[in-house]
């Protein structure tokens, strides 16, 4: 099996309300978010990729006209923007577009990631 990733950046907000009023979360923050997309492949194209990066460009937009700088509550319609969620919106719009997306991880900070994977 061949398998690519790439990682894709943008900054935003969200607030978990459905937490205790005292969990750090509850209050309104942001975070610098690093979404990493996995492509696999058991065959590569005529090219010699699983898929050419430059296909990807449709993601990059996608995040950033509708994901940075922006409120995430907002922008997905409910109150549980977890990492975990976010990883499970970003592959359904990824494997709708690019029938090899095998995973998304999304990264709040430096030391956590969540991962979808089916």
């Amino acid at each position: 099996m061949f398998r690519i990733t790439k990682e894709f950046h943008f900054s935003a907000s969200h607030q978990l309300t459905n937490l205790p009023p005292e969990h750090q979360c509850a209050r309104l923050h942001g975070h610098n978010y690093v979404v990493e997309v996995e492509l696999s492949a058991e065959t590569l194209n005529e090219h010699g990729f699983v898929r050419d990066y430059h296909e990807l460009a449709p993601l990059k937009r996608y995040i950033d006209e509708t994901f940075d700088h922006r409120h995430l509550n907002d922008v997905l319609g409910h109150n549980r923007v977890t990492a975990e969620c976010l990883a499970r919106h970003f592959y359904d719009w990824c494997k709708a577009r690019l029938p090899e997306t095998t995973a998304v991880r999304v990264s709040e900070t430096a030391k956590t990631w969540a991962e979808y994977r089916p």
